[in-house]
């Protein structure tokens, strides 16, 4: 098993950034959190996860080892397979995954697209108690390392094309991940930057109304609540 990458980050592309190891490009898959914390040209580590199939090798790579251990564990689910564990962590932070399965919150699930009621109670049943309570440790990494990575303001297009980037990965239609972005995009300019961090849809925000960084994983997260409504 590969356990970690550390090298050079060659290239970030919409399916993930390959990493050069001892001269060696590795395409590694991620969310477009984790993307938004590499840089082309700098030094990276990932925490990384091969899945091994008939017809393919695939490296798949997370910004917190904490992450790599929740995707591996989620696929011991029935019907959830790493492309629906890696749809998944696109969605929920590892201890928001944690508190849905634990509070039995299937509405929260069933918004990971591919993920209908019926998957939703049975991942519930089958990870209760498996995936560990709420830590305050792998959260605090997880924020610290795309507090790094810099801001993410709403008119930049490196946000635009990540965000936009994850929603394709995720099965939506070009059409559709252009629109949720353009109202993900507006909530920010009218709310001032709260509402790509939970604030519009009642999930936390800036509390005294400043305008808060925006960052790519929430920024993602908002627009998939907006195609969930659509």
């Amino acid at each position: 098993m590969i356990s970690h990458l550390d090298g050079r980050v060659s290239a970030i592309a919409p399916e993930g950034a390959v990493i050069e190891v001892g001269g060696v490009g590795l395409l590694v898959q991620c969310t477009p959190g984790t993307l938004a914390t590499l840089r082309p040209g700098e030094r990276a580590r990932v925490a990384t996860s091969l899945v091994v199939r008939e017809d393919a090798l695939t490296l798949f790579g997370f910004a917190a080892d904490d992450e790599r251990d929740v995707f591996e564990l989620l696929q011991t689910a029935s019907g959830v397979g790493p492309r629906l564990a890696l749809a998944m962590l696109a969605v929920f932070t590892p201890d928001a995954l944690r508190r849905a399965v634990a509070a039995e919150d299937v509405t929260a699930l069933t918004r990971v697209p591919g993920i209908g009621r019926k998957g939703a109670q049975r991942i519930v049943l089958e990870l209760a108690g498996r995936l560990g309570p709420p830590g305050v440790a792998g959260g605090q990494a997880r924020q610290g390392q795309l507090a790094a990575a810099g801001p993410a303001l709403p008119g930049a297009e490196p946000w635009r094309d990540q965000v936009r980037a994850g929603l394709l990965n995720l099965g939506w239609q070009p059409r559709e991940a252009d629109q949720a972005i353009a109202a993900v995009a507006a909530d920010v300019l009218v709310l001032g930057g709260d509402a790509a961090n939970g604030g519009a849809n009642g999930d936390g925000g800036a509390a005294d109304g400043a305008p808060a960084e925006v960052d790519v994983a929430a920024m993602l997260r908002a627009a998939l609540r907006k195609l969930s409504r659509a």
